[in-house]
């Protein structure tokens, strides 16, 4: 993740170094804006970034949706590090009421349906 925020926004980025934490916060908001969507019962939703968590290898990204009516169908498109590359995964959890429905994505797979 890193590698992709330094190639589209420029300069470095290290998640493990507190200095970078602002910064880091500003390209991921920028970064989630454009290469995540969400769509409730077809409708495209706001989506905030809240933050994220570094786990060893892989990077956590928070984010939730405005608030909807419980919706029957959730749709996400997700193409983070795709540019960079063709064996990236990305691990989408949707909680809808509680319920939790979660999916992996590998590359090019970037679409993900969920019933609730």
């Amino acid at each position: 993740m890193e590698n992709g925020l330094g190639k589209k926004y420029g300069g470095a980025f290290h998640f493990n170094d507190v200095k970078y934490k602002a910064r880091l916060n500003e390209a991921l908001q920028k970064y989630c804006s454009e290469y995540f969507k969400l769509k409730a019962d077809n409708k495209f939703l706001k989506v905030n970034y809240i933050g994220y968590e570094e786990d060893q290898e892989s990077v956590n990204i928070f984010m939730e949706s405005e608030p909807v009516a419980t919706p029957k169908k959730v749709e996400t498109a997700v193409s983070f590090l795709y540019n960079l590359f063709d064996d990236q995964i990305n691990i989408v959890h949707i909680i809808v009421s509680g319920e939790r429905k979660s999916e992996k994505l590998s590359y090019p797979n970037r679409y993900l349906y969920k019933q609730f």
